[in-house]
């Protein structure tokens, strides 16, 4: 089938267009997306902000092809904590953290499978994800639970699988954040994080699940905003033409589709200006630019199509460049129409290099069971059978995950356990003593269920969960974050994620239901 471009734009200009990826904003394509769709726009990324239900999905979906049948529909959906399918409600999947914790690649490849299955049955064929980065830093503000864990032989075997659950569900899967975004403590949305770590340690740690993951044929690979001084001292990945075409293409042999990650972050947009740094990079070696963020209207699409053909026009961008992304770009829209055609068929087969038997439905909530780890306090638990109190310590959430999806335990429990009481409180201005005597109040004499994300990571948070176990000895700790902390409580509960399904799996061992109760 060969697909028609409309309009009388160029081979440059469509060029151009081809290798955006732009989001937008709205349930519907706005007007202006379909007039660029059809001059050779030919991706286009998708957020919360865009999913309401999965039947509001598919028609968003239907739209965009019914303008052009091989536009590539990408979307951010790790599952776990970073979820944009399921936005207002939280995932019915754990994120990596989670799955990296049961240590089971074939549960991954499960999960990994039936998230594509859902992804594709919506229209979407290109998942900005797996994170393949190494959480070496246990203070890092962007990666975290979004990573499979601290091992990088553990994270490498995990990539493999879900990448190919992810592609036997017909859906393309990205490889992220190259070279590694894992020893950070600094969010590339907000500033450029730098990396000072020599060869030696990040081809043994930060590239090694890369290298391991390329093997397993993933359609993409996501660059990060980071500066690595070892392997490019003047330019961050995204831009650096060592990193994508010495390192990641000709050293480690990927051929596929190279992306940024989000352009508009302030790791690029604060020193290079976003239609500079689109320049730069497809200069450098990336096929196709993310943006989405706030930049989801028209005039940013135009600004960045017309600073490639000038780049191209004043010699600052080798024409064949730009017509090489492009390629790669149509290259994978065509991989991606032939297996939702494919899937389409009556009695399709399953896709190649699928995981054998069917995939369970509910695999989100067993793995977020499996994932469970409980530490007993000095005295005999008693299972929660009363209303709770339930106290989330919540601190600000990075751009990554966002904070319009709800997290924690407190719906869930009350689910089992009705008339369930919770606040969330956030970080207070001066010592904690105020917030836990607002909590103690608040509960009388219900049972505290306090629930916390990344606790090592808080000072104000730790102190508020000594003092209120110091007045109350019988309160259940959840950490839904990173398991970094000592265990405390009459009850330690980690989750490894603050995915529904994780809520859904402490809220049963608190009230004695789970296994690990």
């Amino acid at each position: 089938m060969t697909t028609v471009v409309r309009g009388s734009s160029d081979t440059l200009t469509r060029d151009a267009l081809t290798v955006l990826q732009p989001g937008f904003v709205g349930t519907t394509a706005p007007d202006w997306l379909l007039r660029q769709i059809g001059e050779g726009l030919a991706a286009v990324g998708l957020f919360g902000r865009n999913i309401v239900t999965p039947e509001q999905l598919t028609a968003l979906n239907a739209q965009l092809r019914a303008e052009r049948d091989d536009v590539l529909v990408a979307i951010d959906e790790e599952g776990g904590d970073v979820t944009r399918l399921e936005v207002r409600d939280g995932s019915s999947f754990p994120g990596n953290y989670a799955l990296g914790t049961v240590d089971d690649t074939g549960l991954t490849r499960e999960v990994a499978q039936e998230l594509g299955r859902r992804l594709a049955a919506c229209g979407v064929d290109l998942n900005w994800a797996p994170s393949a980065d190494v959480n070496a830093n246990p203070d890092n503000p962007v990666i975290g639970v979004r990573s499979f864990g601290a091992d990088a032989r553990l994270v490498g075997r995990h990539t493999i699988a879900y990448v190919e659950g992810m592609q036997a569900a017909g859906v393309a899967a990205c490889i992220k954040h190259f070279p590694g975004h894992g020893d950070t403590n600094v969010d590339s949305h907000h500033a450029l994080p730098r990396i000072d770590a020599g060869l030696d340690t990040l081809h043994a740690r930060d590239l090694l699940p890369f290298r391991e993951a390329i093997a397993a044929g993933p359609k993409a690979v996501m660059s990060a905003h980071i500066l690595l001084p070892a392997l490019d001292a003047d330019r961050p990945a995204t831009l650096s033409p060592q990193i994508l075409n010495g390192l990641l293409r000709e050293e480690l042999g990927f051929d596929g589709l190279i992306i940024t990650d989000g352009i508009e972050m302030q790791a690029i947009a604060s020193t290079y200006g976003i239609e500079r740094g689109s320049v730069l990079a497809i200069a450098a070696g990336i096929d196709a630019i993310c943006v989405g963020g706030g930049l989801a209207d028209e005039g940013t699409v135009l600004s960045l199509r017309d600073a490639l053909v000038n780049a191209v026009r004043n010699g600052d961008l080798p024409e064949e460049r730009l017509a090489e992304a492009a390629a790669r770009v149509r290259s994978l829209a065509e991989w991606t129409r032939r297996a939702r055609t494919a899937a389409a068929e009556p009695g399709a087969a399953q896709q190649e290099g699928s995981a054998p038997g069917t995939v369970r439905s509910d695999i989100g909530l067993i793995a977020a069971r499996r994932a469970i780890r409980v530490t007993a306090g000095e005295l005999p638990y008693e299972p929660v059978t009363g209303t709770p109190y339930v106290a989330s310590f919540a601190p600000v959430a990075n751009i990554a995950v966002g904070d319009e999806t709800p997290w924690g335990v407190a719906p869930e429990l009350a689910k089992l356990l009705p008339g369930t009481v919770a606040d969330t409180y956030g970080e207070p201005e001066a010592d904690a003593s105020a917030l836990v005597s607002e909590v103690l109040a608040k509960a009388a004499d219900r049972r505290i269920v306090a629930v916390v994300r990344d606790v090592h990571r808080h000072a104000w948070m730790a102190a508020a969960l000594d003092a209120l176990i110091d007045a109350r000895p019988d309160t259940v700790v959840v950490e839904m974050g990173v398991n970094r902390a000592t265990p405390k409580g009459a009850l330690h509960i980690a989750t490894h994620g603050a995915a529904r399904v994780c809520g859904r799996a402490a809220a049963e061992v608190i009230t004695g239901q789970g296994a690990g109760a």
